[in-house]
């Protein structure tokens, strides 16, 4: 089984400070859908693993987050494209479990509900806790410069050793689906 894991704000739609709270505040990052639903296409399987305190910290409700969620499945169907399975740590910063990135939680759960290995399984995200979460679970991190990937990159260099980078979602997947995800580098 092909499957790749995605964090959502800032690797899928555009992320903010204030939290994206409303399926009307939810706007894909360009390319982002597109991407997706070439992996889905190719035989993938996607994952969303990501973290969600806006929900504790009651900035939005159940009902929105499943607003966005329906938004994104929705635009991703007419693509041609879909989300296999949604997983989220609705933890407060200041109170988390392992649920909740950096821990590998969400992503363990992920393997064990699917049964399989995490260390064919690439997880992309824009922040380090991305990267931290992938490392403990076994699975091989990728970091997008989009959301906040940039500042990740600039600020974390020295902990992104082996950790391929690209500038959003849909030049990683190009790069995957032409076969060049199995070189170790960065971009």
């Amino acid at each position: 089984m092909k499957i790749v894991v995605l964090d959502r704000d800032g690797v899928i739609n555009e992320d903010s400070p204030d939290y994206i709270k409303s399926a009307a505040e939810w706007q894909p990052i360009p390319g982002s859908l597109e991407a997706i639903a070439r992996l889905h296409q190719a035989g993938y399987r996607v994952f969303v693993a990501s973290n969600q305190s806006g929900l504790n910290q009651q900035l939005f409700d159940y009902d929105a987050f499943s607003a966005m969620n329906d938004k994104l499945q929705k635009q991703l169907a007419e693509l041609g494209g879909r989300i296999d399975g949604m997983f989220f740590a609705p933890d407060h910063p200041d109170q988390p479990t392992v649920m909740r990135k950096p821990e590998p939680g969400m992503l363990l759960d992920l393997a064990r509900r699917l049964g399989v290995a995490l260390d064919n399984v690439t997880v992309v995200g824009d922040s380090l806790r991305d990267i931290r979460s992938a490392r403990a679970a076994g699975a091989r991190p990728v970091l997008v410069r989009t959301g906040n990937g940039r500042e990740t990159e600039t600020k974390n260099a020295s902990e992104l050793g082996g950790v391929r980078v690209f500038d959003s979602l849909a030049d990683y997947v190009s790069v995957l689906l032409t076969g060049g995800d199995q070189r170790p580098q960065t971009a």
